[in-house]
């Protein structure tokens, strides 16, 4: 039986594994056919290279591999245990010769392998994330080193993590067996290097420590826990970690001390209940000015302003939608932009005049969520909608329109009752009880989420289709 050195460059890169396990399943070299070589190693029987072996033809029948097996190779090779390379070669032959199932049986020895080596991985990983500290680059502007002794080979896997968290800034982190520098573009990876070559400490560590002293809750103190997350072995790269011994010796006198405090009054004063809408001056410029200053719901906290209805005051068609976006958001204006954007071409393939329209909301503030430096639009809840109500009702009762379009669900739970939902009621016309003719359909950005090709255009001319029906005459036009 011939034997054969194989060693994979860098030992932690999938790719890199995946060709020479490829090569190695392809001349069908069984796994006790291999010696594994780590960096700098020589084979001991002098066995022939594996890469001295020919490279298959091109063409060459694909080995289908299943996909959760090929992420969990992906998370093992960087793991710093030199049986690794064999253990996941080892399963891959037991996959491709009949064993398809293999990563189903949690019981068999090299699952829970490497499943374990995963795992430490993924530890690995959290505590890079969770414990690398940038220091400024004396002399430079805009420029932070930061020091790290990881247990794995985790710097490729954490890296792109660091470049999407601080793209504006320029940074590098070194550790002793690789290093990564960010230029505000591109990722580069070198050797590693040595903590000396990082800052020892900067003018902001002295903030920082002041206000993690300041944070710190002594009467939640659970040292193990406390240990388990932050394990002393990372603490001499942490700046709060000087804190610390005094910090827990100190905290059971702290806890005394706030025990025999005397209550004090929340100095945060917390708002009190809305009051019933009202205006003090009449009209909807009296409305407009009131609906600034609207509390009723915890919407207007984040936003950055209320952004009321536009448009003649005697308008005949009113178009409600479900809320501001994040461009209606910061200009204050309705429907102004992507979704409003295609709104006015529905409109103009109509031949429908948007200023001849009163255009609102549902709700008058924007609900997002974060994601990096973009806002997101987030769909209102039932009890932003109610909270919201009395406000749309006095524009209807001050515009008087003889038909109303709600656009999207919550418009129509607003205007037509919860009972409405769009799949069943879309484009019928409704009765309210001034007489005002309604009717729903779909919102502008719903056609735009539907993607590009025919699903937008579908979704296009659903909504064109049923705007239509404004231009019968008997509804006002």
């Amino acid at each position: 039986m011939t034997r054969w050195s194989v060693r994979v460059d860098p030992a932690w890169s999938l790719q890199a594994w995946r060709e020479t396990a490829r090569l190695a399943l392809q001349h069908r070299v069984a796994p006790e056919q291999l010696d594994w070589l780590q960096a700098g190693e020589a084979s001991l029987l002098d066995a022939p290279a594996l890469a001295s072996l020919p490279t298959p033809a091109a063409g060459s029948a694909a080995i289908p591999v299943p996909q959760a097996f090929v992420a969990l190779a992906g998370t093992c090779l960087c793991h710093s245990d030199p049986q690794r390379l064999p253990l996941l070669y080892r399963m891959l032959w037991r996959i491709v010769h009949g064993e398809r199932g293999l990563l189903t049986n949690p019981a068999d020895p090299d699952v829970l392998r490497a499943m374990a080596l995963a795992q430490a991985v993924r530890r690995d990983s959290h505590k890079m994330k969770a414990f690398v500290r940038f220091r400024e680059v004396p002399g430079e502007a805009d420029a932070f080193i930061a020091w790290f002794e990881p247990a794995h080979h985790i710097v490729d896997r954490v890296a792109p993590f660091f470049a999407r968290r601080f793209a504006g800034m320029r940074w590098a982190i070194l550790t002793p067996a690789r290093s990564v520098q960010w230029d505000g573009q591109q990722l580069a990876f070198g050797p590693g290097a040595r903590q000396e070559d990082a800052p020892r400490e900067d003018a902001r560590e002295a903030l920082w420590r002041t206000y993690y002293a300041n944070i710190f809750n002594p009467a939640r103190l659970n040292t193990r826990m406390m240990q388990q997350e932050m394990p002393a072995r990372y603490w001499k790269h942490l700046p709060e970690a000087t804190l610390l011994p005094r910090l827990v010796r100190d905290a059971g006198d702290r806890v005394q001390d706030m025990h025999d405090r005397q209550a004090q009054a929340p100095r945060r004063r917390i708002p009190q209940a809305a009051a019933p809408v009202a205006a003090t001056r009449a009209g909807l410029d009296g409305l407009r000015e009131a609906a600034a200053s609207c509390r009723r719901c915890p919407l207007w906290e984040p936003a950055t302003q209320t952004v009321f209805g536009e448009g003649p005051a005697d308008a005949r068609i009113m178009l409600v939608g479900e809320q501001p976006g994040d461009a209606e958001d910061l200009s204050g204006h309705p429907f102004v932009g992507p979704a409003g954007r295609l709104l006015d071409s529905a409109l103009r393939e109509l031949g429908i005049d948007r200023g001849t329209l009163y255009l609102t909301n549902a709700v008058k503030h924007f609900r997002f969520e974060r994601r990096g430096k973009r806002r997101i639009h987030s769909t209102p809840q039932i009890t932003h909608i109610t909270a919201c109500r009395p406000w749309l009702m006095r524009e209807i009762e001050n515009v008087r329109p003889q038909v109303i379009v709600c656009l999207g669900a919550s418009a129509a739970t607003a205007v037509l009752g919860a009972g409405v939902t769009l799949k069943e009621h879309r484009g019928r016309w409704h009765s309210l009880d001034d007489g005002t003719r309604a009717f729903a359909t779909v919102h502008p950005a719903w056609v735009l989420r539907q993607g590009e090709g025919e699903a937008r255009e579908a979704a296009y001319r659903l909504l064109r289709d049923d705007l239509r029906q404004l231009l019968d005459d008997r509804h006002g036009r």
